[in-house]
């Protein structure tokens, strides 16, 4: 459950917090006369929420959800929206989270720094390479390569409903560049001399399992900053930048 459904885990953070506050409150006020305000709940709840979700296994992105949820919703509702106003809030912040939410996989955008150590791996193929990200997110890194390499062929793969139809919109101009609305596990990985992702470390074990099916030899798989577990890559750049990302480098 931990990888596949997260989102259960971080709502069963929340509910189990709740109880428990409503137990210490409940005792507080009994026994201490103990009161506190909407903003003090708030923010117990978060910790509370964020540190069930530690315990029960959920990564660092679910556990800043779990933190922020309820003293968001709390800092809204100062502002008086109608209640429609959340729905089509959470709407939108599902379409544009899907892959959070249904697969552990947040929004990551490939920096500058990045895409310019991509650009010298891609030196070394030649010019008229085939290259694939998995989870292309809103095709930044996608529109810059492919205007660097003309000749060379660039797809991407998204399955966040709005942010693919930003990153569609944004190579339908350009002719070496598309993006397609389909999950990465089902793209035949065998097309591609080079595979990019940028995910998180949950999918990262298949993922592996299924280039070392498909991927022809002489092949890479580049992911920016997450292992493959027990697998050593054959390149490793270090990017120096704030989130300590680096690029690794696996040829199949």
């Amino acid at each position: 459950m931990r990888t596949k459904f997260p989102i259960l885990l971080a709502l069963a953070a929340q509910l189990a917090a709740a109880a428990v506050l409503m137990l210490v409150f409940y005792l507080g006020a009994a026994w201490f006369e103990l009161r506190p305000s909407l903003v003090m709940t708030a923010v117990a709840q978060g910790l509370a929420a964020a540190a069930l979700g530690h315990l029960f296994g959920l990564s660092r992105w679910w556990l800043l959800i779990n933190l922020a949820f309820v003293p968001s919703l709390i800092a809204l509702s100062a502002f008086k929206i109608p209640p429609w106003g959340y729905l089509v809030g959470f709407l939108l912040l599902l379409l544009l989270n899907w892959n959070t939410f249904a697969g552990g996989v947040p929004l990551y955008l490939t920096g500058e720094g990045t895409r310019k150590k991509l650009e010298e791996i891609l030196n070394t193929r030649g010019p008229t390479f085939r290259f694939i990200d998995l989870g292309s997110g809103l095709a930044g890194t996608l529109c810059q390569l492919s205007r660097r390499y003309p000749q060379a062929r660039f797809e991407g793969v998204e399955t966040a409903p709005l942010v693919f139809m930003a990153s569609w919109f944004r190579c339908l101009f350009q002719k070496n560049c598309r993006v397609r609305y389909r999950s990465l596990w089902k793209v035949d990985l065998s097309k591609y001399d080079i595979v990019y992702c940028f995910l998180s470390p949950v999918p990262m074990p298949e993922l592996w399992k299924k280039a070392r099916a498909e991927m022809k030899g002489k092949s890479l798989l580049v992911s920016n900053t997450f292992e493959v577990p027990g697998i050593a890559p054959k390149q490793v750049i270090e990017l120096k930048d704030w989130r300590d990302s680096k690029i690794l480098v696996w040829e199949l």
